[in-house]
């Protein structure tokens, strides 16, 4: 665990930025990308940081996105995000750009088949459907689409086409990838919000909020004064991390297993 102190900012009169809100803790976790494990530890731990939430001012948790593909459970991932846990806290569920590529192929697995080589397959795979080889005929995407739309769950579906885009608590903003620099929060599209990098990365510019965020995958959780990254490649490092928001402090929260 890390702790960190707010920084100031020039043009808030020397007050403390970024703050969550007055009297909530927040948490962010990081792409799960089938890790039922992991988030399983990553849930106990948050529990057990509130084993008796106030129902008044509930703990916020807010899941980045990512939550299938890649792994060895993304059926088993949605389905425990669906159970209201953790117990007692306020949460908060973003779109990843896997959640977005897995619906696209629902619609139109032809046009969409290079899902399947982003991790589509894991997760064809544990919705139990018969993974279509990487190179396939029109034919046998078809099948292997009308197959996962037989498979997968009403609720499961229902639940990721209501993914929200992003959230703002306080002085933070919550996202997927990142934002464009150049847009207001409220500006942002999809393609910003679930898939930007670069431009994002290497803006030294401070934004309108402080942005929490996944997507790209780093071996240390990161802070600077204009994010804080928190995709430490779970699926394949073994490791999910969250970063907790109280006030004006930040903290990194990390639970590990095996990898893979």
């Amino acid at each position: 665990m890390v702790l960190f102190q707010s920084s100031r900012r020039p043009d808030a009169g020397g007050e403390t930025w970024p703050k969550f809100p007055e009297g909530r803790v927040g948490y962010a976790i990081g792409d799960i990308h089938g890790r039922i494990d992991l988030l399983v530890a990553m849930i106990e731990r948050l529990e057990a940081d509130h084993p008796a939430p106030d129902p008044a001012a509930p703990p916020i948790v807010v899941f980045l996105g990512d939550y299938v593909d890649r792994g060895p459970d993304s059926r088993g991932v949605i389905q425990l995000l669906m159970q209201r846990r953790p117990k007692g806290f306020e949460r908060r569920y973003l779109l990843g750009n896997h959640e977005a590529m897995l619906l696209k192929f629902i619609q139109d697995p032809v046009e969409n088949r290079h899902w399947l080589t982003q991790g589509g397959m894991a997760t064809l795979a544990s919705y139990g459907v018969q993974v279509p080889p990487a190179v396939a005929s029109k034919t046998l995407l078809k099948e292997a689409g009308d197959q996962f739309r037989e498979a997968i769950p009403e609720d499961h579906l229902e639940f990721m086409l209501g993914l929200e885009r992003y959230v703002v608590l306080g002085d933070y903003a919550m996202v997927h990838a990142g934002i464009n620099p150049d847009r207001p929060m409220q500006a942002q599209t999809d393609e910003d919000l679930l898939w930007i990098r670069k431009k994002f990365l290497q803006n030294r510019r401070r934004h309108e909020y402080m942005i929490v965020h996944g997507h790209t995958p780093i071996d240390l959780p990161y802070k600077d004064d204009r994010r804080i990254g928190v995709d430490t490649g779970a699926y394949a490092s073994g490791r999910l991390t969250a970063v907790k928001l109280h006030g004006g402090e930040t903290e990194f929260i990390s639970v590990a297993s095996g990898v893979g």
